[in-house]
């Protein structure tokens, strides 16, 4: 059974989730404050956490890269009022891999839990790399290389640049790609991949990448350009 953290200080959201999860067959811990979310969560250690980003206490994006230290392994979903893409590009590089925006569906909060916990167990393909250019892929170590230099990424990061680069010069679909790094059941909206791709582009341009290597196909999906075709 797995355990989820749930970090909401709103009087009636918080006890609401974790009701709801409860019945859904999830350990269920509650915390409302960032201070309460992190003596919990390295108490618990839960599999999946519930972080909403205004906190009374602390700033979201802080607790979340603090939580991040303490849970390398976790599943951390930020629940956020907040509408910008750069705020929620901020909490992807704090650690969080996916983000729900407020208000929300339970049914599709459920589905994304399930979502994300099918993918931790999913098995590993254990003797692949792949190289397109200056990047490098360790797919068993799950560790992702421009030049040599090694570049940081959440487990989705890693996952879309995987989906891409292993198919680099063809346009992968907005469809294939949310079946093959979310799930093939994600139940929701998209934009999580936009907001991904976003994320990603700059992580590989903050190590020397060409800003167009991740080519948008407009009403398609995405490419990642082979080297000789990308443009500068």
């Amino acid at each position: 059974m797995a355990r989820v953290l749930v970090v909401e200080d709103d009087p009636v959201i918080g006890p609401e989730l974790e009701s709801a999860l409860t019945v859904a067959g999830y350990r269920t811990d509650l915390a409302t404050t960032g201070a309460r979310a992190l003596d919990l969560g390295g108490a618990v250690m839960p599999d999946l956490v519930l972080l909403d980003l205004g906190l009374p206490d602390d700033d979201g994006v802080t607790v979340c890269r603090r939580l991040r230290a303490v849970l390398p392994q976790a599943v951390i979903v930020v629940l956020t009022a907040r509408t910008e893409e750069f705020e929620v590009v901020v909490a992807l590089d704090a650690g969080a891999d996916d983000y729900l925006t407020k208000p929300f569906r339970l049914t599709e909060l459920l589905a994304r839990l399930r979502a994300h916990l099918r993918r931790q167990v999913a098995p590993r393909d254990d003797d692949r790399t792949v190289k397109v250019g200056r990047l490098s892929l360790d797919l068993p170590a799950r560790r992702a290389y421009v030049a040599g230099d090694e570049v940081a990424l959440r487990p989705k990061e890693f996952d879309l640049l995987t989906a891409l680069a292993s198919r680099a010069g063809e346009v992968v679909s907005r469809e294939e790609l949310m079946d093959e790094v979310w799930d093939v059941n994600w139940f929701g909206p998209t934009k999580t991949l936009d907001v991904h791709v976003f994320a990603l582009r700059r992580k590989l341009i903050d190590h020397g990448e060409d800003p167009q290597r991740i080519a948008t196909v407009r009403g398609r999906g995405y490419r990642y350009e082979l080297p000789e075709t990308a443009e500068g």
